[in-house]
């Protein structure tokens, strides 16, 4: 069974998403281990209303704050710390996605960031979206992960822009799973078509 780290270039540029589309594909059950803010509508609900298959179990968080900023920021205002040897990856005999938190810098406490979750086993997906800056984001998201020795792919997220792409196509030399485009609304049978598009290349 497969274990896929579903990590981003900065925040909102959809990775809940892609991390819906590939539960979807492999029916793999999905966790959320640090979820910062919208509690009452956070991406383990969201998953959970845009996977169409019965086979995928959401996992609880293990930590759910109630702060949208950084997760230690969040953290300090809830009046908690995170540890993550307090963070297990839940047991299952499925495919697991695991959905970080902003980018794979982003504090966890005073020492730690999102990086120290990934296990050298785990599949990583970056999900790069187009903006000024993009580039360098999405250079350094993959170069560090190679350079820990990660199995490492793309997915672009937004309208195409050719120009980025190609050159961080030519630099990563990552295999790119596929596009997931600026669509009118997500749901349950848009979810399910990219999961379709998606499936061999996982």
């Amino acid at each position: 069974m497969k274990t896929f780290f579903i990590t981003g270039i900065s925040t909102d540029v959809g990775k809940t998403i892609a991390s819906a589309i590939i539960t979807e594909a492999l029916q793999a059950d999905y966790w959320k281990p640090i979820q910062a803010g919208e509690l009452e509508h956070d991406d383990k609900h969201t998953v959970g209303k845009l996977i169409s298959n019965t086979k995928s179990k959401i996992h609880p968080n293990n930590y759910a704050l109630e702060t949208p900023m950084s997760p230690h920021a969040a953290a300090d205002i809830d009046g908690v710390s995170i540890d993550i040897k307090q963070i297990n990856e839940p047991k299952t005999k499925n495919h697991l996605v695991i959905e970080g938190a902003g980018g794979l810098l982003v504090p966890l406490n005073d020492s730690q960031t999102v990086l120290d979750l990934i296990k050298l086993n785990y599949k990583v997906i970056v999900v790069s979206r187009h903006y000024l800056g993009s580039i360098n984001h999405t250079l350094l998201t993959v170069n560090t992960l190679k350079e820990k020795g990660f199995d490492v792919s793309l997915i672009f997220s937004g309208n195409e822009h050719k120009t980025t792409e190609d050159i961080i196509k030519k630099m990563t030399k990552v295999s790119v799973i596929g596009r997931i485009n600026e669509e009118p609304y997500f749901d349950k049978n848009v979810v399910r078509e990219y999961a379709e598009l998606f499936r061999n290349k996982l």
